[in-house]
Order: structure tokens, then C-alpha cells, then sequence
């Protein structure tokens, strides 16, 4: 679990990373921000009381992600290679069966140090930001509201159908789940048939987890609960992102439509396990 201090020390290494690299890092501060207390799932390398190195890991089912950096003026200095170690210690105790490196697409860095590394490419990832744009909900029988704890077996349910995972790949996702605020379930005439998660960042709104159940798809369905979950969040003056793989077509043309477009990539590495020594 991080300290408040912590925290703010990653924050800090994450502005000076960006803005000296012209980078977007995805360091997922829902997950950081609640972090089980008997896990070790953050590597932080600190010089003089100041936060030089982090790396974290996030887990989703029996896959994990891994997202770090180092301080520009203290690369090539074997930091972030010793977190790394340090990282794939922790996680071959949990046997992940999908060990998965996050790397900025433009950083060059980066790319640099995953050519000596155990990991080959896996795919990438858009994300999205939200352009102003005058929309309409067609389905008067869609609607929004807020999740309750009890309904957490239908998050399950949705994961395991719409993001290929078993049920117990999806069920671990919530094990330490105490808050479920800004989870939303999406009804079609009084029904739940799909869900989303908002998670907000300062004046950032990200979506995560949108999903529908495959019997409703095709329906328009989607298209009118994400309109109307972008609106009620552009009514307070959010910022509204989202993150979708490119090779998921539908979805990416459902976003575009509805007046995301593409501001940053993220490359995935998977570790090669022959190549572990």
C-alpha cells in the first residue's frame, strides 16, 4: 500500500518523465490509489529522499501489466532493470500466466530498453479524448444508474463474456474491491445489460470496463448509454477519455462516431518466458 507521500513522490516522477520525453504514461491511479495492504505490487528507488525510479504492477486476473520510469538526468544507470528484477521476482511467486510491459509508443527510451529485454511485441492500444461534439441519444428505453455492491457478480458475468477471461480470471479483478463508486449499470427497459466504470483524474474523466452483453449488442444499445454517459460528464466540464485496441474495429468506429479520436499510443510487451534467464 503507498503513503500519501509516496504518492504524491510518483505524481512528481511521472510530470518531470512526460514533459521531458512529451509522453503520456499510463500508471493506472485508480489501481495505485487502492492498493491491498499485504501485496507488494510497487518498486519505488529513492536517491537522497527523492523518488528517482518506480515501477508498478497491475494485475488483472492472470494477467498482469507492468508500467514504470526513471528519471531523465538518471537513465542508463541499471535503475529501472533493477526494478524490473525485482518485479518479475515478486509476480513468479504468483504465477501469471500473461506478464505484460507498457511502454509509451513515442518513447524512445523505452524502446531502447525493451531491446534487451525478455519481451517481444504484443499489440497496442489507443487512447482517446473526447471532442466536442453535438450528439443524440436515439433509445428513450436506455439508462444509466449507479451500481450497487450486490451486483458485483454481474460485473463478473460482463468481464468473463465481453473481455474473454474465465470466471475466475474475472472474479480475482474484484477481489479487493471495498468502493464501487463511479461504476454504472446500463439498463434497456428496466434491465441490466451491460456496465461502465468512470474513474476520474482532476479534471479528467476515463472510461473503463464498457461493456454489453452479447445478446444485446448490435442494438444500439451501447452507443446510447456511452452517449449519455459522455454527456452527463461533459455537463460538469470533464475531460473524457477512454482506451480501446485498434484491431477491436467496432468499438473504435463506435468512439469516432460518437467524437473520440486517437491522441496517444500504447505499445504492450509480452515477456518471453525462454527468454528469461
Amino acid at each position: 500500500m503507498l503513503t500519501t507521500k509516496e504518492q504524491k513522490d510518483i505524481r512528481a516522477l511521472q510530470a518531470i518523465c512526460e514533459q521531458e520525453d512529451k509522453i503520456e504514461l499510463k500508471l493506472n491511479w485508480d489501481l495505485l490509489e487502492a492498493r491491498a495492504e499485504k501485496e507488494q505490487n510497487d518498486f519505488l528507488y529513492y536517491e537522497e529522499h527523492q523518488l528517482i525510479g518506480f515501477l508498478g504492477i497491475y494485475g488483472f486476473g492472470n494477467k498482469v501489466e507492468l508500467c514504470g520510469m526513471v528519471h531523465p538526468e538518471k537513465r542508463k544507470q541499471g535503475i529501472f532493470q533493477s526494478l524490473l528484477k525485482q518485479a518479475l521476482e515478486e509476480m513468479a511467486k504468483r504465477k501469471y500466466e500473461t506478464v505484460l510491459l507498457n511502454i509509451p509508443a513515442s518513447s524512445e527510451s523505452g524502446r531502447r530498453f525493451v531491446k534487451h529485454q525478455p519481451f517481444e511485441m504484443a499489440f497496442s492500444e489507443y487512447q482517446m479524448v473526447w471532442e466536442k461534439k453535438e450528439l443524440t441519444a436515439n433509445l428513450d428505453h436506455v439508462g444509466l444508474r449507479h451500481a450497487t455492491k450486490e451486483e458485483l457478480p454481474f460485473f463478473i458475468q460482463l468481464d468473463a463474456e465481453c473481455f474473454k477471461m474465465s470466471r475466475k480470471e474475472a472474479a480475482s479483478m474484484y477481489e479487493n474491491v471495498t468502493d464501487i463508486d463511479g461504476n454504472l449499470i446500463i439498463e434497456a427497459k428496466g434491465e441490466p445489460v451491460g456496465k461502465l466504470r468512470w474513474h476520474q483524474e482532476g479534471n479528467e474523466s476515463w472510461i473503463y470496463g464498457f461493456a454489453i452483453k452479447p445478446e444485446y449488442q448490435g442494438q444500439g444499445i451501447g452507443r446510447t448509454a456511452l452517449i449519455q454517459a459522455v454527456q452527463q460528464e461533459a455537463e460538469k466540464g470533464k475531460d473524457i477519455y477512454l482506451e480501446v485496441v485498434p484491431e477491436n474495429e467496432h468499438a473504435l468506429k463506435l468512439y469516432q462516431s460518437c467524437g473520440f479520436r486517437s491522441f496517444s499510443t500504447q505499445d504492450y510487451y509480452q515477456l518471453v518466458a525462454a527468454r528469461v534467464k
